[in-house]
C-alpha cells in the first residue's frame, strides 16, 4: 500500500501488481488473482471465515448483498452457491472491485455485480445480507453504512454480520436494537474472538 493507503481508501495510490493466489470457496479450490491496497489480499481473513462457518446456505434466488466486499470471498460464495440469485458486492475501494470483477469473470459468474454504494438501484430489496463490515472506519461511518443498507432487507429475511468482540460487537448489537425496531438482532455464534450477529426483519 502507498504511505497513506488504507483498504478503505477509495482509490489506493500504490501499484496494483495483480498476482495469483489459491483459495477455497463454497467447498471448491479456485485459482484467483489478488492485489495490494485491498483488505486481506492473500487469504480469507479470520472474521470472514467465522461468518462463512456460521451462516446458513444462501437463498436460492432474489437479490443478495455483501457490504464491504473487498476482493469478494462473501460475494463470490453467494454467487457460486446461488446461481439463480443476483449478488451485489458493494465497496468504496475501486481496486477491490476491479479484482472482484476479474475473479467473477475467472469463475464464469454472470450473476455478480461489483459496484460502488451509489450504483445499487434504490428500489431493490435484499433476500439476505452478508457482511464483515469495515469497523475501522469509525463508529459514525459504520452506523451510516448500516443505516443505509439494513432497512432494505425484505420481510422475513436475515442480515448476517461478523464483528470482533473487542471492537465493540456488543455495543453495536445494542445500537442496532435501538436503531432498527423492525429488526430482531441476536447473537448467532461466537468463535475465535468474533461474534456473528443475525438481524431478521419481521414478516
Amino acid at each position: 500500500m502507498g504511505s497513506g493507503d488504507h483498504y478503505f481508501s477509495p482509490a489506493p495510490e500504490s501499484e496494483t501488481n495483480l498476482r495469483p493466489f489459491t483459495v477455497r470457496l463454497a467447498g471448491q479450490t479456485y485459482e484467483l488473482v489478488t492485489a495490494s491496497g485491498i483488505f486481506s489480499p492473500e487469504r480469507i481473513d479470520m472474521g470472514t471465515r467465522v461468518l462463512l462457518d456460521h451462516v446458513p446456505p444462501a437463498p436460492p434466488g432474489g437479490q443478495l448483498l455483501d457490504i464491504g466486499s473487498g476482493w469478494g470471498p462473501l460475494a463470490l460464495t453467494l454467487a457460486l452457491e446461488s446461481p439463480h440469485a443476483t449478488v451485489w458486492a458493494v465497496d468504496v475501494n475501486t481496486r477491490a472491485l476491479d479484482v472482484l470483477r476479474r475473479n467473477a469473470q475467472k469463475l464464469g459468474l454472470t450473476n455478480l455485480n461489483a459496484v460502488g454504494p451509489d450504483d445499487v438501484p434504490d428500489d431493490i430489496g435484499f433476500t439476505t445480507i452478508w457482511s464483515n463490515p469495515p469497523i475501522r472506519v469509525g463508529k459514525n461511518e459504520l452506523h451510516s453504512i448500516l443505516e443505509r443498507w439494513l432497512p432494505r432487507l425484505e420481510p422475513g429475511s436475515d442480515a448476517w454480520l461478523v464483528v470482533q468482540r473487542n471492537l465493540g460487537s456488543d455495543s453495536l448489537q445494542r445500537w442496532m436494537d435501538a436503531t432498527f425496531p423492525e429488526l430482531t438482532t441476536t447473537r448467532a455464534a461466537t468463535a475465535k474472538g468474533y461474534r456473528v450477529l443475525r438481524s431478521r426483519r419481521r414478516s
